[in-house]
């Protein structure tokens, strides 16, 4: 399979100042999320910015985690809850962190074994569905600080399941998942896509609920690094913002999501049939023509990369809700100093300075969001009780 030719970024502008380090590494774990870093690698957007880009798969979170603290990785694309689980020393030694921008919304799903879809479609709701197993039901995630336990038990909550009582939860990576559900040892899963795809396609599982149903439009992959990087290359971090969003830009083309698919199938990306990445990629619903498909719908809205800018602001506030649930589900004791966290995580100021280099809008910093459940999160909200305003909790 022949590698796209480099094409010229029409929005690029000079580097600002001397890059600190021209070639970076970058890593990534194979999901069909990490396609701004494939596109940016393939068609060497970072040059324009003064960039070499070297792409490193990485077997599950964990490394990914592991391999930016060490410096093996300088920045990588991961899990939104990961780098604050890492920034309070959750599961990890306490490190500074650094989410430089979001690459993607939406794009994950729930999946049930067929044995428990079938269970729900029966009885109605997911509290009778689970009592027809006779055991304690087992759900996986990919990281017990990422987005995917996040989801699911925040999902589990609002169908009436406790997720610290009522489940086993598991930490499976990503391209691990769907063999346990074909085995019978998983009775349902939370993951990014196209796994969940794929669990569908070889009947091993039903996708139930997709993220963008507990919290519509949620952030979730960053481009995440340390802040001692940040502070020690500032203009080589603003340069990778740049060569991001021109490749998150791309993927907005008419067209671009068929080739990413094509792209992301290759064995050293993901390694499945790309049919199985363009069916909840969006490449199928014609993205930029105007077409769709039975995958997209409003329950399943196409994984959101660009969007003129949209999607990839890292707005602080999104950041602090993933601290109220850290608190709420007990991996935190309550604090009162949420937002001052995430403004020192969430590098606002060099996002800014990149996407003005790159003709990039910067979006209205205040929004609100209203989740599955009816309760809501904005730019105004405080952390104060919040956790506790749920009835299911630790």
């Amino acid at each position: 399979m022949t590698t796209p030719a480099p094409l010229a970024a029409p929005y690029a502008s000079p580097p600002s100042g001397r890059l600190e380090k021209t070639h970076l590494r970058l890593g990534f774990v194979a999901l069909s999320d990490a396609a701004p870093l494939i596109a940016a690698k393939l068609l060497e957007f970072g040059h324009a910015h003064g960039l070499t880009l070297e792409l490193q798969r990485q077997p599950s979170w964990a490394a990914v985690r592991d391999k930016l603290l060490s410096g093996d990785l300088d920045a990588a694309h991961a899990l939104y809850g990961l780098v604050y689980g890492v920034e309070l020393g959750l599961g990890a030694p306490r490190t500074e962190m650094a989410v430089l921008m979001v690459l993607n919304r939406n794009g994950q799903a729930i999946t049930l074994s067929n044995r428990l879809a079938d269970a729900l479609a029966e009885h109605g709701t997911l509290p009778r569905a689970l009592a027809t197993l006779g055991r304690k039901p087992v759900f996986a995630q990919t990281f017990p600080t990422g987005t995917h336990a996040m989801w699911l038990y925040y999902w589990l909550a609002s169908q009436g399941i406790d997720p610290l009582r009522d489940i086993e939860s598991v930490v499976i990576p990503p391209p691990q998942m769907v063999a346990p559900l074909a085995d019978d040892k998983l009775d349902g899963l939370c993951v990014g896509e196209p796994w969940n795809a794929l669990a569908e396609a070889q009947r091993v599982g039903t996708t139930v609920a997709y993220t963008s149903e507990v919290w519509p439009d949620h952030p979730e992959k960053v481009l995440a690094c340390r802040r001692d990087f940040v502070d020690t290359h500032p203009n080589a971090s603003r340069a990778l913002v740049q060569t991001m969003l021109e490749a998150c830009r791309w993927l907005d083309g008419a067209g671009h999501r068929e080739d990413i698919a094509r792209w992301l199938a290759r064995p050293d990306y993901i390694g499945i049939d790309e049919t199985q990445i363009a069916a909840r990629l969006g490449a199928q619903a014609g993205i930029g023509a105007g077409h769709h498909s039975a995958c997209v719908s409003p329950r399943n809205p196409p994984v959101r990369f660009f969007d003129d800018g949209t999607v990839n602001y890292p707005h602080p506030f999104e950041g602090a809700w993933f601290l109220t649930q850290f608190e709420r589900w007990g991996m935190i004791d309550a604090r009162t100093d949420y937002a001052q966290i995430a403004a020192r995580i969430n590098q606002t100021q060099l996002y800014r300075e990149a996407a003005s280099r790159v003709n990039v809008a910067v979006p209205d910093e205040q929004m609100t969001r209203v989740l599955i459940d009816g309760e809501v999160w904005g730019s105004g909200a405080t952390s104060a009780a919040y956790a506790q305003r749920f009835a299911i909790r630790r």
